[in-house]
Parts: structure tokens; C-alpha cells; sequence
């Protein structure tokens, strides 16, 4: 509902109103399933945030206690050593943050427990972000709607195989539809237990975001009854740098070589407040969100800059409202704000749709270029044709199951280019579309 604050003379429109109401009656009617009992093993370890000298590492202990990281440069050199404790109070989650590092480095790492190694594959490595000042490439891994199957499985092996540096899963990743706490904790287990998944981040980071399915239901908005669970349970299993504001949403940001990216929470404040764009309409991103993108795009250096959520940046044009295109008032304003500012290199990313697409918007007036959606969807098996509509700024399309994009980024090139490919599970290219900074830079 809307804040009472709001000028009576302005309703909302109609779709705002069915809006307001479908997630309250979503959020009171999320189901309630109760938690098997079993024991769970050892999960991961596998490799979070990580930036030019920094990383985060993550595990789930199989018991209580104190669980050392060790990491050692590739090249030879002192071993770090940080200590962690697992308390069945937090599931047994561990995070390490090494700092300290060398950019562009490797380095090797294995987890003990007293002089036991609970940890120590051969392949546990992993690799510093490129310095941002200098010339660099990076490849990463992006799309969303996974599960447990089979054809997800083979998504995350093929991910290997394209030797991506680093993921970026952009929601639905696990499909939970509860807000329970038992159920959440459940479901994030039995999708950190994949071994492909398990195999694919353990010399890799990975950045993660939610969309609907994993923060509390379909078509879901921050009106949600037991959001506070999903996003415990998120912070315990997604080692990233930060969680939003450290108290609300999950918002964080990320700097590799010649690419920073936003991910952005477009679940947790829809609909709970009035928007910044405008006094009589939902805010999505919620105000404190807002001023941390303004702060994070204005201070930002890197030639491309992704902004990433689990939703599409235009309208799914179903009955469902979970898209931007049910907040156009805020992407406005977003866009005048990229123009006012001159900011160049920003990209639209998103997923959800069960359809992959490419759009080119014709914003030449608002932001001085064409900004660019690129939509990755499903890795798992169900495509939704419906939901690859017509639209006259659409250039690419399929509708295919398990695919992903891989995304190549070098500034090593003038001008700095961003070629995209979106590729299946067998490594079969299904579509391709590339951009140059000198695309996305203001008249």
C-alpha cells in the first residue's frame, strides 16, 4: 500500500493499485512446508566476491568447530591463514575474507580442521580481479532459473568448459516459493550440494542476486510476509562483500578489470514505499538503493558497467507485474539521470523470463546513446515461449533451454568492445551481438 502521504487528487492507476494488492495477497498466502530432517554434508567450499586484492571464500562444515583457510600464492610465497568458527546457530555457514593480495594473482587454498585438511582438491585455485587501472579482458559466466536437474547441471560444466573467469546468477537460483525459514535454509542446501555447481565455484567467484522464486514467491514484491527469513538464509550461502545496506536488500557491486557491475535487489523494496521518481507511484528499488546507484555510477571509472537484476527492463506484457516496465517512472529516471551525468558504457542485464533476448532502446534523446538489455534465461529445462513478445527495439531472440550468456569484455582494444554470445549447454552458439564503448558513450 501506498504511504499516506500521497496527495489524495493523484491515484494510482489501475495498474498500480492491482499491483499493490496482488503482493499483499502473495505475501500472506506464501506456502508453509515443513523442513526434512537429515543430515547434510560438507558444501563447497567455493569462491564469492573478489576484487584486486581481496576474496571471499565460503563453506558449510558437516559439524561445529574451528575451520582454518589457508591460501598460498601459486607462484610461491607465505601462506595466509584465517580462522573460522561454524556454530549450528548460523547452519554451519563459514565465510573467510582474505585480504592482502596481489592483482591478478593466483593462488591456492585448502581448509583444515585442526590438522585434519577438510578441503584440498587439486583444483581449489582461484584468481584476483586484473588491476582497473590497466588494460585488460574478462569473461564471464551470466543467466538464471536454475535447478537441480540434470540439464542445469550440464549448464554449470559447460561453464567450466568455456573457462569463464567469473558467474553472475541473476535469480531464481533456487526456486524456493516460501518464505519459511526451514524451507529456505532446505532448498539453499540441496543447491549448494550440486557437484557441478560445487566444481564450477571453487576456482571462480561468483556474484549472485534473487528474483521472485528464491526471495519469497512468483510475482513477489517486498510486501512478502517473512522476507527477513530469505534474506538470512541468502547472507548465510552467498559470499559477497555486501548485503545492501547491511541491514535491508541484498544490492552489492563489483569491480573486474574493465567491467564493474551493480546488482541490484528489484525484490525486497517494491512496493513498500513511495517512489523517488514520483511522490504517487510504488517505488522498485526503494529510496535508499537509488542514492547508493547514483553514488556507485558517479564514482565508477570502468568502461562498462552492467546493471543487473532478476527482473527485465521492459514489460513481460503478461498479467504478472514483477518487471520495469510496471515501474517505468523509476527506469526514467534512471535514464535522465545516466544523461544528465554523461556516464557512459551502461548496460541493462536480466533474466526471469524463461526466454534469452537482446534489445537496443532508442534513448538517444534521455541518455545520449542506445542502451542495450541483454536477457539470459532459463538454465534449466522450461522455456516460456509467450513471453518472447514483439517489440520494435528487439534485435536478438531464442527461446531455447539451458543457455547462458558468456560475455567477453576488453580494453585492451580501441575502442574497448563487449561481445556477447549466448550458448547451451552442448556449446552450441545460439545467438551473438556485440558493442563498442564508442556505442555507449554520450554525443
Amino acid at each position: 500500500m501506498m504511504p499516506s502521504n500521497c496527495p489524495p487528487q493523484s491515484p494510482l492507476s489501475r495498474r498500480e493499485f492491482v499491483s499493490n494488492a496482488f503482493a499483499l495477497g502473495a505475501g500472506a498466502a506464501l506456502p508453509v512446508r515443513g523442513a526434512e530432517t537429515k543430515e547434510v554434508g560438507r558444501l563447497g567450499p567455493i569462491v564469492g566476491h573478489t576484487e584486486e586484492t581481496m576474496s571471499f571464500l565460503w563453506m558449510r562444515a558437516q559439524a561445529a568447530g574451528e575451520y582454518v583457510l589457508e591460501v598460498t600464492p601459486e607462484n610461491g610465497g607465505a601462506a595466509k591463514r584465517i580462522a573460522a568458527q561454524a556454530e549450528a546457530a548460523q547452519d554451519l555457514c563459514l565465510h573467510w575474507r582474505v585480504e592482502g593480495l596481489e592483482a591478478g594473482s593466483r593462488y591456492r587454498y585448502r581448509v583444515l580442521n585442526g590438522e585434519m585438511v577438510i578441503a584440498g582438491d587439486a583444483e581449489q585455485v582461484f584468481a584476483t580481479a586484473p588491476k582497473a587501472a590497466s588494460a585488460g579482458k574478462v569473461r564471464l559466466a551470466i543467466s538464471s532459473c536454475a535447478k537441480e536437474d540434470a540439464g542445469s547441471r550440464a549448464v554449470w560444466k559447460r561453464m567450466a568448459a568455456e573457462q569463464v573467469d567469473a558467474v553472475m546468477l541473476i535469480g531464481d537460483t533456487p526456486y524456493i516459493d516460501s518464505t519459511e525459514l526451514e524451507v529456505q535454509t532446505r532448498r539453499h542446501q540441496e543447491f549448494a550440494a550440486v557437484p557441478e555447481y560445487q566444481e564450477l565455484l571453487r576456482n571462480r567467484p561468483c556474484w549472485w542476486t534473487w528474483d521472485d522464486h528464491d526471495f519469497a514467491g512468483n510475482d513477489s514484491s517486498g510486501l512478502a510476509v517473512g522476507k527477513e527469513n530469505s534474506r538470512l538464509v541468502f547472507t548465510r550461502y552467498r559470499p559477497q562483500a555486501a548485503y545492501g545496506d547491511g541491514k535491508e536488500g541484498i544490492y552489492t557491486s563489483f569491480r573486474y578489470g574493465p567491467v564493474e557491475v551493480f546488482m541490484l535487489d528489484a525484490r525486497w523494496f517494491a512496493m513498500t514505499e513511495a517512489s523517488y521518481a514520483s511522490p504517487v507511484k510504488p517505488s522498485l528499488l526503494g529510496r535508499v538503493q537509488w542514492e547508493w546507484l547514483q553514488e556507485k555510477l558517479l564514482a565508477s571509472t570502468a568502461p562498462f558497467k552492467l546493471l543487473a537484476c532478476g527482473m527485465i527492463w521492459d514489460d513481460k506484457e503478461n498479467k504478472e507485474l514483477d518487471d520495469w516496465g510496471s515501474y517505468a517512472h523509476e527506469r526514467k529516471a534512471l535514464e535522465k539521470f545516466i544523461g544528465d551525468h554523461k556516464i557512459p558504457g551502461v548496460i541493462y542485464v536480466g533474466g526471469d523470463i524463461h526466454a534469452s533476448r537482446v534489445l537496443k532502446y532508442p534513448t538517444q534523446k534521455a541518455v545520449g546513446y542506445d542502451l542495450v538489455q541483454f536477457i539470459a534465461s532459463p538454465i534449466h529445462n522450461s522455456t516460456i515461449p509467450s513471453l518472447n513478445v514483439y517489440h520494435p527495439d528487439l534485435v536478438r531472440s531464442a527461446v531455447e533451454p539451458h543457455v547462458f550468456l558468456v560475455m567477453d569484455i576488453d580494453s585492451t582494444v580501441t575502442p574497448a568492445r563487449l561481445s556477447a554470445e549466448l550458448v547451451n549447454k552442448d556449446g552450441e552458439r545460439v545467438f551473438a551481438y556485440q558493442l563498442d564503448l564508442s556505442d555507449l558513450t554520450p554525443a
